[in-house]
C-alpha cells in the first residue's frame, strides 16, 4: 500500500521514544518517510535501531530537546505530566497525541487485527506477523516486544492488513476499529486504573464495539472471554468465533501433543482437520496460534496455508526466550508478572522438560506495587510451582511505594504453600546466589517486567567462571 503519514505526525517528537508501544509506532512512522525525533531516560540498542532508521534520539529529558517544527508531541499514559517536554509543549501550543491515538491514525485504510486480552497479546500479535510474512503478505505490524532484534516490534508493510498488540491497561485499546478483534482472556489486572471485574469487562465491552461493521470477534477459551462473549452476542453485525477445547467451539482444539520446546496442534476449522506445528512450548501458546490462525481465516486467508506458516514463529524476546547454556544449567527469561502467566510458563517447562528436567530456580521481580497488593497471594501461590526461588524488591516502573506494600507479601504466601523461597535485596548478589544453587541439568528462570531481564547474562558469567 501506498505510505500515508498522519496529519500533524510529519515531524513527531516521541517522550519516551525507546519504549516498546512507542519505539513501534516511531519506527513505521520513519518507514513512511516522517522525521521522527525523541527522548528517553536511557540509551538502549532499541533507540540505536530507531537512529539507524534516521531517527534523532535524545538521551535524559529536557525542553531543548523538543525541535521548534515538531508538529506533535507523543506520549504514553507513562508520561508524568511535569516532564519538562511536555510542558514545553504545552507552552509552544504544540498538539500533543496519545500513542493510542498515533496507532489508530496509522491503521487506517488497512484492514486491522487488534489482539487483546490480560495475558498473551505480544505472542499471538507476534505469531500472526511472522505467519502473514511467511505466507509472503507483508503485513504492518506494531507489538509489544522484539520478535529477534532490537527494533522488529514494528514494520511498514506493503500488505492490507495492519497487526496490532491492543492494550487495555489504559483503555486505549478503545481507540482502534479493527476488522477482526482478538480477545484471548479477561482478567482483572492494572489496579491503578480498574477498580473492579465490572470496569474491566466495561471496557472490553466498549473495545467490540469499535470492530468494524460484518467485522470479527474470536474470543478464547478463558472464562472471561467466553463472558465477554456473551455480553456482547447480541451486537448487530458481528460474528463471533469461539476458540477452545470444548465441543461448543467453533474452531475446536483436538489434540495438543508436547514434543520437547514445541508442540503439534490439531484443530477442526472450516470443515477440516488441520495439524500443525507451534514451535515454542506449552498448551497457552498453542492456543495463541489457534486464535491467530482463526483470525487470519477470518480475514480469508487460507487455514492450511496459515497454519503451516504459523510454525516459522519460534518466539519473541522475553516470552521464554533462551538466553543461553552454561555449566549445564539453560538460563530462560519471561516476561510473566501476573499469577496467571506465572504459571501457564512454569507448567510450560515443566512439561518441555518432561521426566530428564532438573530442577526450574526462579528469579522473581514483582511489577507495581499496586498489582502486588491485589495479586502478591497468587504471585506466591504460582512460585510454589518452582523448586526454589529468589523474590527481589518490586519494580516500581511509574508508581510510588504503598504503605505495608513489599515482596514479604508474597515469599510469605509462597512460603506458606511449603516453597523454597528467599527474599532478596540485592539484586547484584542474584548471580553468586544462582551460581551456588544451580546444578547441571537444572533450568534457571529470571522472570518479572521489570529490569530482572539484565540478570540473565549475569548469571551466565557466573556459571561459566
Amino acid at each position: 500500500m501506498t505510505p500515508t503519514i498522519p496529519p500533524a505526525m510529519d515531524r513527531p517528537h516521541f517522550i519516551g521514544i525507546g519504549g516498546a508501544g512507542m519505539s513501534g509506532i516511531a519506527k513505521i512512522l520513519a518507514q513512511r518517510g516522517a522525521r521522527v525525533a525523541g527522548s528517553d531516560a536511557k540509551d538502549s540498542e532499541t533507540a540505536e535501531a530507531l537512529c539507524a532508521l534516521g531517527a534523532t534520539v535524545h538521551i535524559g529529558h529536557a525542553a531543548v530537546h523538543l525541535a521548534p517544527d515538531a508538529t506533535s508531541v507523543v506520549v504514553s499514559s507513562a508520561i508524568r505530566a511535569d516532564n519538562p517536554e511536555l510542558a514545553a509543549a504545552a507552552e509552544r501550543g504544540i498538539p500533543v497525541v496519545h500513542r493510542s491515538d498515533a496507532l489508530a491514525a496509522l491503521m487506517t485504510g488497512y484492514r486491522p487485527i487488534a489482539v487483546a486480552g490480560t495475558h498473551g497479546k505480544t505472542t499471538t500479535t507476534s505469531m500472526l506477523a511472522v505467519g502473514l510474512g511467511t505466507l509472503g503478505l507483508d503485513p504492518s505490524y506494531a507489538i509489544g516486544g522484539d520478535l529477534d532484534a532490537p527494533g522488529s516490534n514494528a514494520h511498514h508493510g506493503a500488505g492490507q492488513i495492519f497487526v496490532a498488540e491492543a492494550d487495555e491497561s489504559d483503555r486505549s485499546f478503545q481507540k482502534y476499529d479493527p476488522e477482526v478483534a482478538i480477545v484471548l482472556n479477561v482478567e482483572l489486572d492494572h489496579h491503578a486504573n480498574y477498580a473492579s471485574m465490572d470496569e474491566i469487562y466495561e471496557s472490553f465491552e466498549t473495545f467490540t464495539t469499535k470492530i468494524r461493521p460484518g467485522g470479527t470477534l474470536v474470543v478464547g477459551e478463558h472464562s472471561g472471554a467466553r463472558e465477554l462473549a456473551a455480553r456482547v452476542a447480541g451486537h448487530d453485525d458481528l460474528t463471533i468465533v469461539r476458540v477452545g477445547e470444548d465441543e461448543a467451539a467453533d474452531v475446536r482444539i483436538l489434540n495438543i501433543t508436547a514434543r520437547g520446546m514445541s508442540s503439534q496442534v490439531t484443530v477442526a476449522l472450516g470443515g477440516a482437520e488441520i495439524t500443525f506445528t507451534v514451535s515454542v512450548p506449552g498448551r497457552h501458546y498453542a492456543h495463541n496460534a489457534v486464535a491467530a490462525l482463526a483470525a487470519g481465516a477470518a480475514l480469508g486467508i487460507d487455514p492450511a496455508g496459515l497454519a503451516e506458516a504459523l510454525g516459522s514463529y519460534t518466539g519473541v524476546k522475553r516470552r521464554l526466550q533462551l538466553k543461553g547454556t552454561a555449566a549445564g544449567v539453560q538460563v530462560i527469561d519471561s516476561y510473566a508478572h501476573h499469577p496467571t502467566e506465572m504459571t501457564a510458563d512454569l507448567q510450560a517447562l515443566r512439561e518441555a522438560a518432561g521426566d530428564s528436567r532438573g530442577r526450574i530456580i526462579v528469579v522473581f521481580q514483582p511489577h507495581l506495587f499496586s498489582r502486588t497488593q491485589e495479586l502478591g497471594l497468587e504471585m506466591g501461590h504460582a512460585l510454589a510451582l518452582a523448586d526454589a526461588s529468589l523474590v527481589l524488591d518490586i519494580y516500581p516502573a511509574r508508581e510510588d511505594p504503598l504503605p505495608g506494600v513489599t515482596s514479604t507479601l508474597i515469599v510469605d504466601a509462597a512460603a506458606a504453600k511449603g516453597a523454597d523461597v528467599t527474599l532478596e535485596h540485592d539484586k547484584n548478589a542474584v548471580p553468586g546466589l544462582i551460581a551456588g544453587m544451580a546444578k547441571p541439568g537444572d533450568l534457571v528462570l529470571t522472570m518479572g517486567a521489570g529490569d530482572v531481564t539484565d540478570l540473565g547474562p549475569k548469571i551466565l558469567a557466573r556459571l561459566e567462571s
